[in-house]
């Protein structure tokens, strides 16, 4: 369980002392994020000060939701939804029981009234996470299940079976929270949405599908002692943007890392995408994606660099039998994705592509929490060396003000 996460360098095609000249900007980076002046940096020291009470109340609630439900529904978008998502699709067994579903992650009339056909004989709970209680895809699903919920249970016990995750004293969602006696937890103050997988946002929806938290924690706190290698990564993604490349591909060899790379595109590109700067983020599940986009990385503009997601050790494995032919038979599948990764990194170190290689020991909880901590510090150092704010998004806000003009119209 305790292996470490690794990062690396050696196919960058960065010199060392390039590396190394960031070396007192990433010093300063590193005080900056640590110094209690920024704002919206409560996460980095978070794993070290757990707030243990708050902790143990977390497990309590969601043990409850477990014994009385056979369905929890998630409703939240953006940093309320895709890092609980990613743990969940990452770690939970498919047995699992409550089975969890999502909603308010889109505006579609069609998903949402198939999810509720779904749920109509299970056992419901929900859980809600916004800050204000403003955002639109969260307010309409959270209007719609809170409803059903009431038609399903009548009001008491439904009020019941709702959680509700936000501000501490304002907005919205606090105030009908108090109002109607949801069990709460906070959103805190000091941290941001895609940075809030280590907090209640993330932990109690994880915790209610069955995932070691402690553990999680764990792997986040041994990870906050090691900054060497966050650090390279920040200097290296800031170099080759330097070079012209605009584009960071995350690929992953383990269909169970979907959504842990929608939550680095989100971290990346929130955090990075402003003042005309930053690396575009994307995403390619191999091998799949290379009969779709191989033959663009291998041959294509070279506007992007490649971050490989490897998991060592992944928890299952299928020996391949005799009829697959001489070169496949009596081999394992994770020995022949292995294959296809080494061989895809021997096609792209040929055509003098960039890559940095990540090795995940294994898909665990104590490694989901390394490695949450270790891409959320390189992202914020990342964004300081950049010269943006990695905290804020103002951009975020225009589309939301022509939305809202044409729903008043």
């Amino acid at each position: 369980m305790n292996g470490s996460l690794t990062l690396d360098f050696s196919d960058v095609l960065l010199s060392e002392h390039r590396l190394f000249d960031y070396e007192d900007k990433i010093a300063k980076a590193e005080a900056r994020l640590h110094s209690g002046n920024e704002k919206f940096t409560g996460w980095a020291d978070l794993p070290l000060t757990y707030d243990r009470d708050e902790l143990k109340r977390i497990k309590e609630v969601a043990e409850l939701v477990r014994s009385k439900c056979d369905a929890f529904v998630l409703i939240g978008i953006g940093g309320s939804y895709l890092g609980p998502r990613a743990a969940i699709e990452m770690l939970a067994p498919a047995s699992s029981s409550p089975s969890i579903y999502y909603a308010g992650q889109n505006l579609s009339g069609t998903y949402h009234k198939q999810l509720m056909e779904e749920l109509a004989d299970k056992e419901v709970c929900l859980c809600v996470i916004s800050k204000s209680g403003t955002t639109t895809e969260t307010s309409v699903a959270f209007a719609l299940f809170k409803d059903w919920l009431y038609g399903k249970y009548g009001k008491e016990e439904a009020r019941r079976r709702i959680v509700a995750i936000t501000d501490a004293e304002k907005g919205s969602l606090r105030q009908e929270a108090t109002e109607e006696g949801y069990e709460t937890f906070v959103v805190p103050a000091n941290i941001g949405g895609r940075y809030s997988v280590l907090s209640a946002v993330g932990l109690f929806p994880i915790a209610c599908a069955g995932i070691n938290i402690d553990e999680m924690l764990d792997g986040a706190r041994d990870r906050a002692g090691n900054n060497e290698q966050e650090g390279l990564y920040a200097a290296a993604r800031n170099c080759l943007y330097e070079d012209g490349k605009k584009i960071e591909v995350f690929e992953y060899y383990e269909p169970r890392l979907h959504y842990f790379a929608e939550w680095l595109k989100q971290l990346f590109g929130e955090s990075e995408g402003k003042d005309g700067k930053g690396l575009f983020p994307a995403a390619l599940a191999f091998s799949t994606d290379l009969h779709s986009m191989g033959q663009f990385l291998q041959e294509g503009s070279q506007i992007f660099f490649e971050t490989i997601l490897n998991v060592v050790s992944p928890p299952d494995d299928l020996l391949v039998p005799e009829s697959a032919g001489t070169i496949l038979a009596n081999k394992s599948m994770n020995q022949i994705n292995h294959a296809a990764l080494s061989g895809v990194m021997a096609a792209h170190r040929a055509a003098g592509i960039s890559m940095v290689r990540i090795d995940i020991p294994s898909l665990c909880s104590y490694t989901f929490g390394q490695m949450v901590y270790s891409f959320e510090k390189a992202c914020a150092l990342s964004g300081y060396l950049l010269g943006v704010d990695p905290f804020d998004q103002p951009g975020v806000e225009h589309y939301k003000a022509e939305m809202r003009k044409v729903l008043e119209k």
